[in-house]
């Protein structure tokens, strides 16, 4: 179960066709719910107990009487021209922090697996097949105008999302209908039973004002949520968007009146006036302007960075702290991406082949300072990751699709190629070639070409940071060696994007981050609905039948035991298909920060750094190390 509102993209308004209704029929839906009876929960778990009580006064991971104030300054990449969510990734280039001011049904706890609190809702309620779920809004829940949050502004946004946005058009494939079921309350009905998790996906989902965006501007022309905006929208959060330059910084204030700031799951967190994000085409910029106090606080995702960067006055004299905060709560595929939809890259033997030129010791060493370890899972890093052989519910489960999948994964365990001497690269290299002369190759005159029409086999990594084109480079000469003709363009954010949602690539280099619970968002990742669904996470182009099953099956787990055996099969035909180069992981976030601020003692197990949400302004280190403007 994984939603991200930045990955939030379109879905054409054919996604809102519901299927029959089957026991909740369209007419009697709304009075067989009323007449339910119900049992209504403060939270809701996918499997287990809720470790916060009803009544709970806040999360245990956060400090209530931090203090509040101050300003953080962020850093953001490439640009935006767009607040409304609805259609990112589809249309324009979404701003940072606009869950900021837009609110969930719940909210998530950091200290638990899959768990989820009320926030707008305060309550909740599902039959125990899991066919549909009821939310009962807060009485005080107010939009910024004062006006309160209610069941329309629900429906609304549901359907809205639902219209316009791929990922969130195939989570809520299997939601039939939203509707308004008492004052403050709204059922939503499933298309069949046994989905654990829909119920939690629609507590996930960002609620809009509907007056607002069925209003006008100032200018009196009519809002259109199917477009991009910088209008700032109503909100319902705690903070609201001050300030703005397209492209270049925003500035959210904190709320004075906001209504939830007494809410359990609220208290302790959101803790400063303003946030602001600076944004920069370039990371090498961006750490300058670090260095130069211009912002406050940093992620480093280069290990050369890591390693080089961060030796000058104020890191020495420790005005500026470096911490690592363990990564618990998601695992990671990053990989260069094969785009299968192209006919070059449709054999697995091809695929499997760009593993063996890919020399990824001798990159850790040389430009990596050996920090990293290579990546074998698509759920690297959690106890869901495949090892070794199937077995036990694993095996029982891959039984199923056997005759749909490679033979070796069951009698061999997945592993990448290992290089990092001349010998190993050699025998590499040589697999390499075995593998593109079976699936139809050969070298003449020193190039790669199809043994049959003599094309020859080119391919060009799409990029958008240099720091990405950096590792490219490293890697075009091994697949030179073999013969192949290789380009690297470099484009820009809004051009990459475009060429992404027309699947417009050979190669890229993509991550999927993986929940500790996963779920319907598999089905945007891998399955063949999603290949041809513009804007979806499927980038490798994948249809294949076995996948479309255990996904299925990752779905409708009973319990904890068979999801895990069930996403451990899924993981293994994925890796057995070879559709990514894996790259490689670290396990840790690093962050450097100019030391104005204070925080929690025990830090949440899966919160990493959960910065800036239950940080606060911390005033005596701020008088020791005043802030730049």
């Amino acid at each position: 179960m994984k939603f991200t509102r930045r990955s939030v993209i379109r879905a054409t308004a054919a996604t809102l066709a519901a299927p029959a209704l089957g026991a909740f029929g369209a007419g009697t839906f709304a009075g067989r719910a009323a007449a339910q009876a119900r049992t209504w929960k403060h939270g809701l778990s996918l499997f287990g107990e809720l470790k916060y009580p009803p009544g709970f006064k806040h999360f245990d991971y956060v400090n209530p009487n931090a203090p509040q104030g101050g300003i953080v300054r962020q850093v953001a990449f490439g640009t935006f021209d767009n607040f409304n969510s609805v259609v990112a990734g589809v249309k324009g280039s979404l701003a940072l922090g606009t869950e900021l001011f837009t609110e969930m049904l719940m909210t998530a706890a950091l200290d638990e697996v899959s768990t989820e609190y009320g926030l707008l809702a305060e309550a909740a309620s599902h039959p125990d097949d899991h066919s549909s779920v009821t939310y009962r809004l807060r009485a005080n829940a107010r939009w910024h105008d004062g006006k309160p949050v209610t069941p329309d502004d629900v429906i609304f946004s549901f359907n809205a999302f639902k219209a316009n946005s791929p990922q969130l058009g195939a989570y809520y494939r299997h939601v039939v209908k939203a509707e308004k079921t008492g004052e403050r309350e709204i059922t939503f009905a499933f298309d069949g039973p046994g989905n654990r998790e829909l119920p939690q996906i629609v507590g996930q989902l960002p609620v809009l004002a509907k007056h607002w965006w069925e209003g006008t501007d100032k200018s009196g022309k009519k809002r259109d949520v199917t477009q991009t905006t910088l209008e700032p929208p109503l909100g319902s959060g705690p903070y609201r968007l001050k300030d703005f330059v397209p492209g270049r910084s925003i500035v959210y204030e904190k709320v004075a009146d906001y209504w939830g700031k007494d809410v359990s799951v609220v208290i302790g967190t959101r803790n400063f006036q303003q946030l602001r994000y600076e944004y920069f085409r370039d990371s090498t910029v961006a750490l300058e302007a670090f260095k130069g106090d211009q912002v406050d606080w940093r992620t480093e995702n280069s290990a050369k960075n890591w390693a080089t960067a961060y030796d000058f006055p104020a890191v020495r004299d420790q005005r500026v702290v470096l911490d690592e905060f363990p990564i618990r709560n998601f695992g990671m595929m990053q990989a260069f991406v094969l785009n299968t939809r192209r006919d070059k890259f449709k054999d697995a033997r091809v695929r499997r082949a760009f593993n063996f030129t890919f020399d990824f010791e001798e990159m850790n060493k040389q430009i990596f300072f050996g920090q990293y370890k290579r990546i074998a899972s698509y759920f690297e890093g959690t106890e869901l990751a495949s090892s070794g052989l199937p077995e036990g519910k694993e095996l029982e489960i891959l039984e199923t699709v056997r005759d749909k999948v490679p033979a070796d994964l069951f009698s061999k365990p997945y592993s990448n190629p290992v290089g990092g001497n001349q010998q190993a690269n050699r025998n590499n290299l040589r697999e390499a070639l075995a593998l593109f002369r079976d699936a139809g190759y050969e070298i003449r005159n020193t190039r790669l070409v199809n043994a049959k029409t003599g094309e020859p086999f080119g391919v060009e990594f799409l990029v958008e940071d240099p720091a990405t084109e950096r590792f490219v480079l490293f890697y075009k000469p091994s697949l030179e060696r073999v013969g192949m003709t290789v380009n690297t363009r470099v484009v820009d954010s809004a051009q990459y994007e475009n060429r992404l949602r027309q699947w417009d690539y050979d190669i890229i280099v993509a991550s999927w981050g993986q929940s500790l619970s996963p779920g319907n968002e598999q089905r945007g990742y891998w399955s063949s609905a999603a290949a041809d669904q513009p804007g979806s996470r499927n980038l490798v182009g994948i249809k294949n039948p076995a996948i479309d099953t255990l996904i299925e099956r990752v779905i409708f787990t009973k319990d904890r035991a068979e999801l895990v055996a069930a996403t451990k099969a899924l993981d293994r035909v994925l890796l057995w298909n070879f559709y990514v180069v894996p790259q490689w992981t670290y396990g840790k976030v690093r962050t450097a920060r100019w030391d104005r601020f204070g925080r929690p003692q025990t830090m949440p197990k899966y919160g990493n750094a959960a910065f800036p949400t239950i940080w606060w302004w911390d005033a005596d280190k701020a008088a020791k190390v005043p802030q730049r403007s």
